[in-house]
């Protein structure tokens, strides 16, 4: 089997997307470049792309969090970038309490949490993940634990916060039932995640490895109606739901960044971040 990253197909197909988002009413000269960028692409095999001989494997939930922890805060994401002005508004209208952070991997959000006065647990599978969020904020009590068996008694946080972790798992509704078991009556769950556009669209997640090993962690697609569907088993009230579009912001020296407007083209307007606001009923 060729472990190699397919960067020809990966830029082919964002050149296609692009292409085919402005095929009526786009551009003419835009239009001819990326007609012309893809019969480049496509017929001359010597064109220099980034990561063109990098070995890609895929890796399970725990050994590949153990890899990314020590890079995971390394380079800008535009998924964060228009997630947290959203999820900290969200969590900037909430009195301070008991807060879980659920998979809360380097500390982003257990650090957020803390900053706004609630007493916070972060829990994770992944130890090298706990470690570095230890670092980050220190003042948080941290359990090692699943999503699917959080390490928590019934009714007892007021706050349940889950980021970019459900497109891990093959199935939301036992994650989102642990959310609503642990959280008091009238307190909040707060989920955000990788929108389903996103998932189908790019697919994988691809973080480095080390020179010339690319891993990734698979992402499964959850379309809108298996949280809906999910939230209502458990038993939770959505109040809002929210979906950041892309920023123009590309991955430093990634492929996309090569075909730098190919690519904005292609995701200009689409959501990356779903964000989801649901109530425990009092």
């Amino acid at each position: 089997m060729d472990n190699r990253l397919r960067v020809r197909e990966l830029i082919l197909g964002i050149e296609g997307m692009a292409l085919l988002r402005n095929a009526v009413g786009g551009d003419e000269a835009f239009l001819k470049a990326r007609v012309e960028e893809i019969r480049r692409f496509a017929t001359q095999d010597d064109e220099p792309m980034p990561d063109a001989e990098a070995e890609i494997h895929e890796l399970e939930l725990a050994g590949g969090y153990a890899e990314w922890a020590q890079r995971y805060d390394s380079l800008p994401s535009s998924f964060i970038q228009v997630e947290e002005p959203v999820l900290h508004g969200l969590l900037d209208g909430l009195p301070a309490g008991v807060a879980l952070d659920a998979a809360c991997g380097t500390g982003r959000q257990t650090a957020a949490l803390l900053a706004r006065g609630h007493r916070t647990i972060g829990v994770d599978q992944s130890p090298e993940m706990i470690a570095r969020a230890r670092e980050r904020a220190p003042q948080a009590e941290f359990r090692t634990g699943r999503l699917e068996a959080l390490p928590l008694d019934d009714d007892s946080v007021d706050l349940a916060v889950c980021t970019m972790a459900l497109t891990h798992q093959p199935e939301v509704d036992g994650t989102v039932a642990e959310l609503a078991r642990v959280v008091r009556p009238g307190g909040r769950v707060l989920i955000s995640d990788l929108h389903p556009f996103v998932i189908a669209l790019q697919g994988q997640c691809i973080f480095v490895r080390g020179p010339g090993r690319l891993g990734f962690v698979r992402n499964h697609l959850h379309l809108p109606s298996a949280y809906l569907n999910a939230f209502t088993a458990a038993g939770l009230q959505v109040r809002s739901c929210h979906e950041p579009v892309f920023n123009g912001s590309l991955a430093p020296g990634g492929y996309e960044e090569f075909i730098a407007d190919a690519a904005r083209a292609a995701w200009d307007g689409l959501p990356l971040m779903v964000i989801w606001e649901a109530v425990v009923p009092a």
